[in-house]
């Protein structure tokens, strides 16, 4: 049996990618879209609650261009999908663990409280899950 070469491999995993960052992309932009829609101040430090998660304008607008790049890779698709999930989802764990720490801080620009670390951390988990999925196991056929 010959390999056929002119196929890419990744073909029916590419459905995976595109519909983890384009779902999750959808949901971060209308989170961000919802924060924005109230007009919050840019860098409050206790912030408005927004489906549950508290937000202010620094965090809507980052909701926004990170969900716009969720879809951007969702739309481009293949591995490119794949790292940027990989990458986006490992970003939003980290983005958690500063935020739990800075949470009671000053510094806490985001306005983050622990349902907005919780869902950093489970957004992070699924990019992570749904970009390393068939990318990083070896048992997937060639074609």
């Amino acid at each position: 049996m010959d390999l056929d070469t002119s196929r890419r491999a990744d073909r029916r995993l590419d459905h995976v990618y595109r519909i983890g960052a384009g779902f999750t992309g959808l949901v971060l932009v209308g989170f961000g879209s919802a924060g924005m829609m109230i007009r919050l101040p840019l860098f409050d430090t206790r912030g408005e609650v927004v489906a549950g998660l508290s937000t202010n304008g620094a965090l809507s607008f980052l909701s926004i261009a990170i969900g716009s790049l969720l879809v951007g890779a969702a739309i481009l698709g293949g591995k490119f999908a794949s790292t940027v999930c990989v990458t986006v989802g490992g970003a939003f764990l980290v983005s958690g663990l500063v935020n739990l720490i800075l949470m009671s801080t000053d510094f806490n620009i985001l306005a983050f409280s622990v349902p907005n670390v919780i869902f950093s951390y489970v957004v992070g988990l699924v990019l992570i899950t749904f970009g390393m999925y068939g990318r990083f196991t070896g048992n997937l056929p060639e074609d």
